[in-house]
């Protein structure tokens, strides 16, 4: 039995109406991602120039994770978006002096820091681009990424906490994969409606792009760089 021509129109105007909201997410997401990004770079910036510490792994841990529970508490308010520049420039912070003692500690720091800076811009833009072209639904690749990243966290911190450089650099190498994971994750969320908060969205893949930038300046300062 053929759905009559008013069930058809109300199938149609639905779709219509998702495909909006989705486009709206998405806009809203680079959007607001592209203003965060700039934010954070200002930040990072200002903590170069005055050469700022390291405010340290626990203040650090504290402040990502204390900042991220506000972004996600709201979200849904206006006072999320503040919340997200709050959260993007703190972690723009921590990064001003670890660029700094890149730069300081290798004799091509400077180059070891634009050469992560422009591959993480094309994995994004490239990874994005693929989804965004093919439509394909990664949502089958949360769980693994999810589990992953709980492992590689823990790796992470008992390489850093137990002076292990080894594990730390394969650390690096399996955050700057997860983190591409992610990124084609999260956007393919976007496009198929399994992420319709844009202040969330942002905030996914913009961690996701700052473990992926940090990754590969470890990468690259441990294969590429040339000490003074």
């Amino acid at each position: 039995m053929k759905p009559d021509q008013n069930t058809q129109s109300v199938i149609l105007h639905a779709r219509q109406d998702s495909i909006l909201s989705t486009h709206s997410v998405l806009r809203n997401t680079y959007f607001l991602l592209s203003l965060t990004l700039l934010f954070s770079a200002g930040v990072a910036a200002y903590t170069m120039a005055i050469n700022a510490s390291s405010p340290g792994i626990i203040i650090t841990l504290v402040g990502f994770f204390g900042l991220s529970f506000l972004v996600s508490a709201l979200r849904n308010s206006a006072w999320g978006i503040a919340a997200a520049f709050v959260f993007t420039g703190f972690l723009g912070y921590t990064i001003g002096p670890l660029l700094n003692m890149y730069i300081s500690a290798f004799s091509n720091g400077s180059q070891i820091v634009m050469t992560a800076l422009g591959a993480t811009g094309f994995i994004f833009l490239s990874l994005s681009a693929y989804v965004l072209t093919t439509r394909k639904d990664f949502s089958y690749m949360g769980g693994f990424l999810f589990a992953a990243i709980m492992v590689a966290f823990f790796a992470g911190l008992a390489g850093l906490f137990f002076n292990m450089p080894m594990l730390q650099i394969v650390i690096s190498g399996a955050f700057a994969l997860l983190s591409s994971g992610l990124i084609l994750y999260q956007t393919s969320q976007i496009i198929h409606g399994g992420e319709t908060n844009y202040i969330m969205a942002t905030i996914s893949i913009y961690v996701s792009l700052f473990n992926l930038f940090t990754s590969l300046l470890q990468l690259l300062g441990a294969f590429g760089g040339n000490r003074d």
